[in-house]
């Protein structure tokens, strides 16, 4: 199952359809989900002029807006909704342990507002334990085309499984990417470094990594990019010709520990595309 979290903004009507998409070439069944915080209109409950029903009712509207655009744009998908009690992270951590994947959108207004950057994105991606999609409020063209970020330990493989899968189901291509970058002391003008041994050897760490998944899925063109940068700009530039950008939550190296660290910061504020944090299993 999958799912996806609302809100009655623009983002999450994207998020929506993102995840009816999703559902369908996954073939399993889609819930939408709004989370009806009370707390912040709890704190002065007598000067609060925001009623519980109206909270309610706002949910439902939303719920029953993004339910109509599900069944006008798939409608085999079986979809429900729920209405669910709490905090927003809180809400979709806890549909997690029934889910395929999570979906939320960008930059909300409410209940999942400001996803990319703030709180429910990283408490949710880092805690629930399944793969959490993080969808731009923006249409964009087709390129055909996923990008995962892998770095040299084998916490990245729930994320590459994820990104091969993804694109199997779209009949994509999938670029895989590991950056290198060389150490300080290797500017040194006495240093001399064989750089053509240095890329050979950052390609051999990513066709080690490859090597099952390629034999498992051979219908996947795969495209292999080491390049010598940033793993920020290496992939925020990847994801102007990608329809997904794939990226491990936990892992030692180039990407590591992404969800919380300054690449990832950098990644979900400066991407072009959907991200997808998949979280390395414990």
């Amino acid at each position: 199952m999958i799912i996806v979290g609302v809100d009655g903004s623009l983002p999450s009507r994207a998020a929506v359809e993102w995840a009816a998409n999703d559902a369908f070439r996954m073939r399993v069944p889609l819930r939408i989900v709004y989370a009806v915080d009370r707390t912040p209109h709890q704190v002065d409950r007598y000067s609060s002029t925001v009623s519980p029903d109206a909270l309610l009712r706002d949910g439902r509207k939303a719920l029953r807006e993004a339910e109509a655009l599900v069944r006008e744009r798939q409608p085999a998908v079986e979809v429900t909704t729920l209405a669910a009690e709490g905090a927003p992270a809180v809400a979709l951590c806890e549909q997690a342990k029934d889910a395929t994947e999570i979906v939320v959108g960008s930059r909300g207004l409410g209940g999942f507002a400001g996803a990319l950057l703030g709180s429910v994105s990283s408490h949710v991606a880092g805690q629930a334990h399944c793969p959490v999609v993080v969808v731009l409020g923006k249409h964009r063209p087709v390129h055909g085309e996923v990008v995962a970020g892998v770095d040299d330990s084998p916490e990245c493989e729930p994320a590459l499984a994820y990104a091969f899968e993804q694109a199997r189901l779209r009949g994509s291509a999938l670029r895989v990417v590991h950056t290198w970058q060389l150490p300080v002391h290797a500017f040194a003008p006495e240093t001399a470094y064989a750089m053509d041994e240095v890329r050979a050897t950052q390609h051999q760490v990513v066709r080690d990594r490859l090597e099952a998944f390629t034999q498992r899925y051979p219908e996947v063109t795969v495209v292999e990019d080491v390049p010598s940068a940033h793993p920020v700009d290496a992939l925020t530039e990847a994801s102007e010709r990608a329809d997904l950008l794939v990226v491990g939550s936990h892992g030692r190296g180039a990407l590591g520990s992404m969800l919380l660290g300054s690449v990832s910061r950098g990644v979900l504020r400066h991407a072009h595309c959907p991200v997808a944090v998949v979280r390395a299993k414990e």
